[in-house]
């Protein structure tokens, strides 16, 4: 991959993680400053689910932190692009559309049906 384009996916991708990270800090703020008391059961109830929802995407969401650096780290070492399996490139395409991704179209197909056909 040209270094321009690396370039590119490496500020994509550190864009992204601060961009998660100021949606959690966004989070940690509302949750910490609400001092909501409600007297209402079904209230209560109704923003405690609201709460475990936002800390269920939360997750998620710090898992594809993890994600992104570890592009990062790929972009680093010159790894980044390249299919982990057959070794092939990665093509610049799959990449827009998920730049965290480790394997090529071909060998994630492959992937889906194995897991499939394990039931997973």
């Amino acid at each position: 991959m040209k270094p321009d384009q690396l370039e590119y996916f490496r500020n994509l991708l550190a864009q992204r993680i601060d961009q998660l990270l100021n949606e959690a800090g966004k989070t940690v703020s509302e949750m910490t400053d609400e001092s909501t008391n409600l007297p209402d059961i079904t209230d209560r109830a109704s923003l405690e689910s609201d709460r475990n929802f936002e800390l269920r995407i939360r997750d998620r969401e710090r898992k594809l932190i993890r994600k992104l650096r570890e592009a990062i780290v790929r972009i680093d070492e010159g790894t980044f692009g390249i299919c982990e399996i057959c070794e092939g490139k990665i093509s610049e395409k799959r990449l827009m559309a998920r730049p965290v991704t480790t394997l090529c179209i071909e060998c994630k197909k492959k992937q889906e049906v194995l897991e499939k056909q394990r039931g997973e």
